[in-house]
């Protein structure tokens, strides 16, 4: 199964690819993780970054891509917002808010969550903010 990640806001595309250099670090994800671009608008240079491509292949990968993001999403300021949505429409929202006082246990659970959405979990939409 293949994973789409998005972000919001005004600084989006620099927030994928600040993101997009994060999860290509990581060892389980290598070659997994691409960009997906919008084609160039009228009046504008060139194309647009618009998503994360990730190939959730291997069952490590799903755990990888959730520890990846979560790490990453810790070293945000501000309000970030991230959201992955799986080919099957499934699909959860993480936010950066406060995220960086939160303590080992809580961390582990919302790496636990994320990568049972990502490798099997069933459901609907859910949201995951880090408060």
């Amino acid at each position: 199964m293949d994973a789409a990640v998005t972000a919001e806001g005004s600084d989006a595309a620099d927030q994928l690819r600040s993101l997009h250099e994060w999860l290509t670090d990581v060892q389980e994800l290598r070659g997994a993780v691409s960009v997906r671009e919008e084609p160039p608008r009228p009046g504008t240079l060139g194309p647009v970054l618009d998503a994360l491509a990730v190939a959730l292949g291997p069952a490590g990968a799903a755990t990888a891509l959730a520890t990846g993001v979560i790490a990453w999403l810790r070293t945000r300021r501000g309000e970030v917002r991230i959201k992955v949505t799986l080919t099957d429409g499934r699909s959860m929202e993480l936010t950066a808010t406060k995220v960086s006082n939160l303590d080992a246990a809580v961390l582990e659970q919302q790496v636990a969550l994320v990568a049972d959405m990502l490798g099997q979990g069933t459901g609907g939409p859910q949201r995951l903010e880090d408060s």
